[in-house]
């Protein structure tokens, strides 16, 4: 290979990652703005350490808590709640979405009562699925799923019911009909709706999370941030907030990557 050519290669390889770069940095801007804020006002004494520890005191109660083998432990707890309630939230609302979507018949025997529910907050369910369920992982499950389920099922109908009806037309000018019409036409049209319904459904989720783990637990970061509150360990409560932000917008980012990969064929606009 010439070297002239490799020599080359590599200035422009280089100049390639700066603007990556410059995008992690702006978009770290805002996070790293408050942390810094956070450190600015607790070190002026603004609030008292037992309102609000500084930044130092959290990691040390992490430190902590990963001493004693607990904070995996909490951790992992509650992604399993949530992915295991999410999956069947989301699941359970895009066949009823679907449902809904296709049919004007479902949807008035569905969604009369479906749009009432929405409406119950995520507490008033607590009572009512401890009478049924007992205090084990199925009320915390079904909790996560009611949370999860909502978003899906309403941005899901409302995916399908914006589709346009030329798109439908020449489906059935290429004889497209029922189950063949739906799969290669109305679900990928429908498929940009459901992955921001997704995305809005793990989110309400990780919500809907800390309702759950109020249900009698005893691992998890709801439980973390009550045990804390109880203890009147803020740095323990604050810990538990950093975390739920940290992992929500893990799974977030992971589903929006998955959404970039299924949407590659959208020419949509990105913003200025």
């Amino acid at each position: 290979m010439d070297r002239n050519l490799v020599l080359t290669a590599r200035p422009v390889a280089a100049w390639r990652r700066v603007p990556r770069l410059g995008g992690l940095l702006w978009r770290l801007l805002v996070p790293i703005g408050l942390l810094v804020l956070w450190q600015v006002v607790t070190a002026l004494g603004v609030f008292s350490p037992s309102q609000l520890p500084a930044p130092l005191d959290v990691l040390a109660a992490a430190g902590e808590l990963a001493a004693r083998q607990e904070l995996a432990e909490h951790i992992l707890v509650s992604v399993q709640r949530v992915l295991l309630g999410f999956a069947i939230g989301a699941g359970l609302a895009t066949l009823l979405g679907g449902a809904v979507g296709l049919s004007r018949q479902v949807e008035d025997l569905l969604s009369p009562t479906l749009q009432a529910l929405r409406a119950i907050p995520s507490l008033a369910w607590v009572p009512l699925l401890v009478l049924w369920m007992g205090v084990d992982e199925g009320p915390k499950l079904t909790l996560v799923a009611i949370g999860a389920f909502f978003p899906v099922y309403t941005t899901f109908v409302a995916g399908i019911r914006q589709i346009d009806r030329k798109l439908i037309e020449v489906g059935y000018a290429y004889g497209l009909t029922g189950a063949s019409l739906a799969r290669q036409v109305l679900l990928p049209a429908a498929l940009p709706s459901l992955l921001t319904g997704l995305r809005i459904g793990l989110a309400q989720g990780w919500l809907f999370l800390v309702a759950a783990e109020l249900i009698a637990a005893s691992r998890g970061l709801g439980f973390l941030l009550v045990d804390g509150q109880n203890t009147g360990r803020a740095d323990i409560i604050v810990l538990s907030i950093v975390l739920l932000a940290l992992i929500g917008k893990l799974t977030d980012a992971l589903l929006q990557r998955l959404e970039r990969r299924l949407l590659f064929w959208a020419d949509t606009y990105k913003g200025g």
